[in-house]
């Protein structure tokens, strides 16, 4: 449930942290002084949230080419920033989606928090972070009793091979700051990306406040299992093919983030929040997010027959016969 945009914030903001630094400032926030923070560490110093009610995700789905973009908001109240009551951010949440291609397979994608740093300011509405994350990819649970998953993940338990069944064997995608694939670091900004206007669709006049992120998408992490990776890819291509590519190496995947206004923090409820969002999405496979679209508003539908994929998957699973 969406609170009163315009209900007073909770007490207890102290605020301070984003002027303790003159390098914190904008136009051009530089945070380099922080440690980048491991995501999950230091979950018992948040007091105070503000949630991502409206994920506004958008991607060329044929790369370089503009009109071809496509904006998905994905499903409400999973994504947040966690922060102390100077505004000090310790932790972020980010999203998970799901994809399907007919006749192979169900997908669930998620974007993981590596390491993060930042500010907040309720006091102006404005922050500034720096972000690492990967892409991760696997078989829905609806996926595992399809023949070709099935006969694959038999194969590859026989030869004590990882398959992407669950998150803990997830196809891994690297991602980066756009135009520097050194870079794995890229900052969370104030307002919507200027790299696009979005459409009326995509916008949230009513949220508390709205920064973005642009990040280019990378290659896939290999295994060191040559089987694994031909099949990894194959699978991530198909992820493609169903999405648009949204994870297309050299590709810039960006998100507007509507967030709702401010909100105390139960931290054993935020440690267990994103896993039990990854279980209610597994269980009906991303209802909550909407149908990719373009600016006009016409639905994005993949124009590809998915049985030649099928047949690479299969010929891939002989190949360990």
């Amino acid at each position: 449930m969406m609170p009163n945009q315009n209900s007073n914030v909770p007490p207890g903001w102290i605020g301070g942290f984003a002027e303790s630094n003159p390098a914190f400032a904008y136009p051009d926030p530089n945070l380099s002084s922080l440690p980048m923070l491991d995501n999950m560490a230091n979950i018992n110093r948040i007091k105070r949230q503000q949630r991502v009610y409206w994920p506004e995700f958008s991607w060329e789905t044929i790369k370089g080419d503009p009109s071809s973009r496509c904006f998905q908001r994905f499903a409400h109240d999973i994504s947040s920033i966690g922060y102390d009551n100077t505004g000090r951010i310790w932790s972020i949440i980010c999203p998970q989606q799901g994809a399907c291609a007919p006749n192979i397979a169900c997908l669930n994608v998620e974007v993981t928090v590596t390491g993060q740093r930042g500010w907040v300011n309720e006091t102006n509405r404005e922050l500034a972070a720096d972000m690492t994350v990967e892409a991760k990819i696997w078989f829905s649970p609806s996926s595992h009793q399809n023949w070709i998953v099935r006969q694959a993940w038999d194969l590859f338990a026989k030869e004590s091979l990882p398959f992407p069944s669950d998150k803990a064997n997830a196809i891994q995608v690297h991602t980066h700051n756009v135009g520097n694939p050194d870079q794995p670091i890229f900052p969370v900004l104030i307002g919507q990306s200027p790299l696009f206007e979005a459409p009326i669709f995509a916008k949230h006049p009513k949220a508390w406040t709205v920064g973005h992120i642009e990040v280019e998408i990378g290659r896939i992490i290999p295994t060191n299992y040559p089987t694994v990776d031909t099949f990894n890819q194959k699978i991530l291509d198909i992820f493609n093919i169903a999405t648009g590519n949204m994870l297309l190496q050299g590709n810039v995947l960006t998100w507007n983030l509507w967030f709702i206004a401010p909100e105390l923090v139960n931290t054993e409820q935020w440690r267990t929040h994103a896993e039990r969002w990854r279980k209610a999405i597994d269980a009906d496979h991303g209802p909550r997010s909407s149908k990719a679209r373009y600016a006009d508003g016409s639905v994005f539908t993949p124009q590809h027959d998915f049985l030649q994929e099928a047949d690479d998957i299969i010929e891939i699973i002989e190949s360990l016969l």
